[in-house]
């Protein structure tokens, strides 16, 4: 049987991730992974992501940026 470190989950969740204690505890095990994601798929934003991400989502002049000036 594995052991899982609690105090160290909790510290990611609720640390790191910002949840709040009822929504961690809340979690399945499947969802709390998918929330730190795939640990071989992280690393830098490179080039073709970065053109990816902002083909997907576009600048455009009619959003409100939130600056007010």
């Amino acid at each position: 049987m594995t052991r899982l470190d609690w105090p160290a989950l909790m510290r990611v969740g609720l640390r790191g991730l910002g949840l709040q204690p009822d929504v961690f505890w809340a979690l399945t095990p499947a969802e709390f992974q998918t929330m730190l994601g795939d640990p071989s798929k992280s690393g830098p934003l490179l080039s073709t992501g970065l053109e990816a991400l902002m083909a997907s989502y576009p600048d455009t002049e009619d959003e409100d940026d939130g600056n007010d000036g």
